[in-house]
């Protein structure tokens, strides 16, 4: 966990005064990099500078982590825009600064853990529904700002329900996860990968297009084909495909643009590759034109 101590000219004796495991890693820097601390991944901040300059900082940022503020004076009408704060009057007592980062190291590591919880699927720890609306919106909304594109694979295995009833809801989650292990060691840094249903994944894709992200299904379905999934006491593989459907935004025709509709054009394309006999990839764009 990182500990970063800010101060004046880069220099600080806290470092010295702080009594941490190895968990933690501290570092100080000079205050005029503050503004870079999202870049440090922070666990907790000490500001060990000027009064003047605390109140400077504080006013325009709103930290997304802990902060100690290190002052010999602290007025009344101080306010710290952060999720958890503390003052220390100095001088500084080294025990009491090392409790103090190491309590408020909790309370970050207590809400990070919180916030996964709510935003990831329990069985595939990927992101659940309620994380794809936020970011297919904040996605949708950039490509319009930008002039940008982005896509939406939604991917269904097929015959799940023969998986579930031939060997057991066990083995329905084994494949489930393996699936979702094989989609995150594919995906970018940029991409959602959310689990939609009880089978399905959606695949939200920044800055692709319909036919790159056709590309991207065609060889994940042509992996799933050749994967090896034996169920226990089993002596062969039991074959497993997958079916997908594609939309892009911005749409080719004047309707409302928004995540729902882009949802529901993958889920129409999905529903075509389904009832054109599964194990295969339909594009939203083009079913009127060659499905």
């Amino acid at each position: 966990m990182n500990v970063i101590i800010y101060s004046k000219n880069g220099q600080s004796d806290l470092a010295d005064k702080l009594n941490l495991n190895e968990d933690y890693d501290v570092r100080v820097f000079p205050q005029e990099e503050i503004k870079n601390y999202m870049d440090l991944n922070p666990y907790v901040l000490i500001l060990d500078m000027d009064i003047d300059k605390i109140k400077e900082v504080c006013q325009v940022t709103k930290f997304e982590t802990s902060v100690i503020i290190c002052t010999d004076n602290i007025p009344s009408d101080f306010i710290v825009r952060a999720e958890a704060y503390d003052f220390i009057k100095k001088p500084i007592d080294s025990v009491e600064l090392s409790t103090r980062v190491v309590a408020l190291s909790k309370i970050i590591k207590y809400k990070v853990g919180l916030k996964k919880i709510a935003i990831t699927d329990e069985l595939t720890g990927l992101y659940n529904r309620k994380y794809l609306q936020h970011r297919l919106d904040a996605e949708i909304s950039r490509a319009r700002r930008y002039g940008t594109c982005v896509s939406c694979l939604l991917l269904d295995i097929d015959y799940f329900k023969t998986v579930n009833d031939m060997y057991g809801y066990e083995w329905g989650d084994v494949l489930l996860k393996k699936i979702a292990q094989m989609l995150q060691g594919l995906v970018r840094k940029e991409d959602v990968l959310t689990r939609y249903g009880d089978e399905e994944f959606i695949l939200v894709l920044p800055n692709t297009s319909e036919d790159q992200a056709f590309i991207f299904a065609e060889r994940f379905r042509k992996d799933i084909e050749k994967m090896e999934f034996i169920p226990a006491n089993e002596e062969e593989r039991h074959p497993i495909t997958i079916s997908g459907g594609i939309a892009e935004f911005p749409f080719l025709e004047n309707v409302d643009e928004n995540s729902n509709t882009l949802v529901r054009y993958a889920e129409h394309a999905l529903y075509s590759a389904k009832q054109r006999g599964k194990n295969q990839i339909v594009q939203f764009s083009k079913m009127n034109l060659e499905y």
